[in-house]
């Protein structure tokens, strides 16, 4: 039997407030969200500003992030590279650059998902919270 870590509640406050900070910092109206390595919701924070809609992406992207274990980037790099039958798969969305795993010795643990601004920016972010649980 193997053992692999969890996240915490508190590793879920790290990864959120280290997001919010770097958002604000560079005065990016966003939505973060969190989610377990199912890709059930565990944070989601719409900051003033962000538009309504970013509060759908996401979580999307965090989902799809999650249950794949790759960044959600590597979706819409597949579609943009003239797969387009991806769009069929079945329950995935969130297939915008912006979604990463948060993986930890093989497995994943989560992910988060950003939307607001442009794609590179909302990865940017989402790894910014990522990075203060040291991963």
């Amino acid at each position: 039997m193997k053992t692999k870590s969890v996240l915490e509640f508190a590793d879920v406050k790290a990864i959120a407030a280290a997001a919010e900070a770097e958002a604000l910092k560079n005065q990016w109206a966003v939505t973060i969200a969190i989610v377990d390595e199912g890709g059930h919701l565990l944070h989601l924070q719409r900051l003033d500003g962000a538009p309504a809609l970013s509060a759908h992406i996401a979580p999307a992207k965090a989902n799809t992030a999650a249950l794949s274990r790759k960044e959600s980037k590597v979706y819409e790099d597949i579609i943009n590279n003239g797969r387009t039958s991806f769009l069929s798969a079945p329950d995935v969305k969130g297939l915008l650059e912006g979604g990463v795993p948060i993986l930890k010795d093989g497995f994943c643990l989560g992910a988060v998902g950003v939307s607001g601004v442009k794609s590179s920016e909302d990865a940017q972010i989402a790894k910014a919270g990522i990075a203060a649980i040291g991963l």
